[in-house]
């Protein structure tokens, strides 16, 4: 592991790049403001990269309330490439990452958004994670409910929590199925949470749906 930058105070994270049998991959970390009691670490999706808008949103927030945020690029987008390479890839380069995000001895929540949510969830239970936050989950592909991946969903192990959009194509709320994990809605957001302009929502109400969520589960995980 290589630090890359040392300024904490910065407030673009402190930056560490990590070797893994995938590739190179990069970690930037948000450190809580007082004494750190969770890490959650936060991995993007295949049609993008850390600087979405939940990403940022959380990683700016949690802090506040003693979680450190590590946002995880894959080394696919370290590398600069615009195609994501197939789901065993990303869990290896996902496995390779953990220690890093592990070395501080706290426990850690594997969460993403996308693609990067069913790779936290994937590995969720082989790497000891403490809960998985799946962010936008893709459910299906855009029309096609009968290739569901709830398998994935629910044999996560550990408790879970869905921050779908209400208009998300991959997966809306309802057609979720019971389960081991709770889900909360942000009305009317698509699959990158985002919502129309003349939504009875604002997008940074939106937003703050998707902090306050996460930050009220934070605080219930022992």
């Amino acid at each position: 592991m290589t630090p890359d930058t040392t300024d904490a105070t910065d407030t673009a994270g402190t930056t560490e790049t990590v070797e893994t049998g995938a590739g190179t991959a990069r970690v930037t970390w948000h450190h809580a403001r007082d004494r750190a009691r969770l890490v959650l670490a936060v991995g993007h999706g295949a049609g993008g990269g850390i600087e979405a808008r939940d990403l940022k949103a959380l990683a700016a927030g949690l802090p506040a309330h003693g979680v450190t945020v590590a946002l995880v690029e894959q080394p696919w987008r370290v590398a600069g490439k615009k195609v994501a390479p197939a789901p065993k890839t990303l869990d290896t380069g996902w496995r390779g990452i953990w220690p890093a995000l592990a070395k501080s001895g706290l426990p850690v929540i594997s969460g993403g958004r996308s693609a990067g949510a069913r790779v936290a969830c994937r590995t969720a239970t082989e790497l000891g994670a403490h809960a998985v936050l799946a962010l936008s989950f893709p459910l299906h592909p855009p029309g096609r409910p009968e290739r569901s991946r709830a398998d994935e969903l629910l044999g996560t192990g550990v408790p879970t929590l869905v921050v779908q959009g209400g208009n998300d194509p991959f997966g809306r709320p309802e057609e979720f199925p019971e389960g081991g994990f709770e889900l909360v809605e942000v009305p009317r957001g698509d699959h990158g949470l985002a919502v129309p302009k003349r939504a009875d929502i604002t997008q940074d109400a939106a937003v703050a749906v998707v902090t306050d969520a996460v930050a009220r589960w934070t605080g219930t995980l022992g």
